[in-house]
């Protein structure tokens, strides 16, 4: 399984022959002008919640790759409405896909399209397949991260570290405790003034509780 940071909140997942792409926010991050979504390889699109930061390029990579948007009821209902494929879900309802099975979790975060239109509830997902990933979604620390562990053993957990607007690495740390995953990739961090974050006090953070922190560059992969 090959995960690769396109910066923000956005990650690409290869696995059994199918590329997940999760929460495309990148033509509006100077971070990562050199990144062409129109390069992106997508089976299936995964946003958490409605935000901008989100979905911006949601419908413009579903109309290039003929991906399948997967979210919660309104926001798959939305671009389902577009003509676009979807597949909607709500909180705790899992699905068997031919990537392996995903199921839509609780955040604690709010959800609204840029116009102000309801997005529905925020969410999470949890991936079971090749590997086990749960991937947070925006989200203040919850104690309902301790029910994951009990459906699912995890082999890495994609959390926000940038504080404001989410969790902050101490949270994290915390949050990686709670679901009982000791490898933990950080994302939702240094794309604007708010969430710019010092990297190597929030990997002396995770050391320090013996898990390990990966901070991708943006168009990095790693390996799980």
């Amino acid at each position: 399984m090959e995960i690769t940071f396109y910066g923000h909140a956005c990650i690409s997942i290869a696995t059994q022959g199918k590329t997940l792409l999760v929460d495309p926010f990148i033509t509006g991050n100077p971070n990562a002008a050199h990144i062409d979504i129109l390069q992106l390889k997508a089976d299936y699109i995964l946003l958490t919640h409605a935000h901008q930061d989100h979905i911006l390029d949601a419908e413009a990579i579903a109309k290039n790759t003929g991906a399948t948007i997967i979210s919660n009821y309104e926001i798959a209902s939305h671009y389902g409405a577009k003509g676009l494929p979807y597949h909607p879900m709500n909180h705790g309802g899992s699905w068997r896909f031919d990537f392996g099975t995903l199921r839509y979790v609780n955040a604690i975060h709010t959800s609204s399209f840029p116009d102000g239109s309801y997005g529905g509830q925020p969410g999470g997902f949890v991936l079971e397949g090749e590997k086990n990933i749960y991937i947070a979604g925006d989200t203040a620390l919850t104690y309902d991260m301790k029910l994951i562990p009990m459906r699912t053993p995890l082999d890495l957990a994609v959390l926000p570290i940038g504080d404001n607007f989410t969790m902050d690495m101490h949270d994290a740390v915390i949050a990686a405790d709670f679901v009982q995953c000791a490898q933990v990739l950080g994302y939702h961090y240094d794309t604007f003034g708010y969430i710019e974050i010092d990297h190597e006090a929030a990997k002396k953070a995770f050391a320090a509780a013996g898990k390990t922190l990966t901070l991708l560059t943006i168009g990095a992969t790693l390996s799980v």
